[in-house]
């Protein structure tokens, strides 16, 4: 849909990839917002928190929205809502195998700890499946999906509902939104997750090495500049090399510094 969407002129639509790539730092906005809604710590979203954090999209959809259906109809009560229907039991089966092993992902977890990018969104993406999904996605996610599409018929009026299936094409889209049909162009099909692993280790890797680099650069500094203060103190005739109270000296130089 978010490509879709970015086709029809909607080139910012906030997807889960605005939050865990494009974005990192937007995770913690998130966070927030599922303590306040499920922790009760701290003071629920109102539109001008929402307009901070969405404000430059045109458009919504996808994780971690999903979890503020209601808060955000609520603070957009023009917006249209299109409400695209699944299979069950194929979205379950698809995202076990997607999004949810993502969560699972040990590497992900251990990387958390030291990538500034995945230690704000894995932090929030495991939180919105404890939350949203009671903790329990394989047991539980088909019956949050059909309450969250209860839910959503319930709030929102009909003449700005639509139920939509991707395979319904342009048409009905383009009607309900008010905007002509791309001439030309098929209805991008881009939900092919069949290497979405593949992707995910990839990334992993590049993380990896990035925060090997970052390390590396930084214990590098550091050795550096204590041969400068090991120096400067030989040429300042702080230390005597030849003795055993000259490397305690440089030690109570280095602890001092």
């Amino acid at each position: 849909m978010r490509a879709a969407m970015k086709q029809l002129g909607y080139v910012d639509t906030y997807h889960m990839m605005s939050c865990s790539i494009e974005n990192p730092p937007d995770a913690l906005m998130w966070m927030d917002a599922l303590r306040a809604k499920y922790d009760g710590v701290g003071k629920p979203f109102t539109r001008e928190d929402w307009d901070q954090l969405l404000g430059n999209a045109q458009a919504v959809c996808d994780w971690p929205a999903i979890a503020f259906a209601k808060e955000l109809i609520e603070a957009y009560p023009e917006a249209k809502v299109v409400l695209t229907n699944r299979d069950v039991d194929s979205w379950h089966a698809s995202t076990m195998r997607t999004v949810y092993w993502r969560v699972t992902d040990p590497e992900l977890r251990w990387l958390s700890n030291f990538d500034w990018a995945a230690g704000m969104y894995y932090p929030m993406l495991r939180k919105f499946f404890d939350t949203f999904f009671r903790g329990d996605f394989p047991n539980q996610g088909k019956d949050v999906f059909l309450n969250h599409y209860d839910e959503v018929r319930s709030l929102v009026p009909r003449d700005r509902l639509l139920e939509y299936r991707v395979q319904d094409g342009w048409e009905p889209l383009c009607r309900f939104l008010g905007e002509p049909v791309p001439a030309d162009s098929p209805f991008p099909n881009v939900n092919d997750n069949s290497d979405f692993v593949s992707r995910s280790r990839r990334r992993n890797r590049n993380q990896m090495y990035n925060c090997a680099l970052r390390y590396t650069v930084n214990a590098s500094a550091a050795v550096l500049a204590a041969m400068a203060v090991w120096h400067g103190a030989r040429h300042f005739g702080l230390v005597d090399t030849d003795s055993s109270i000259g490397a305690l000296l440089f030690g109570s130089i280095l602890s001092k510094a």
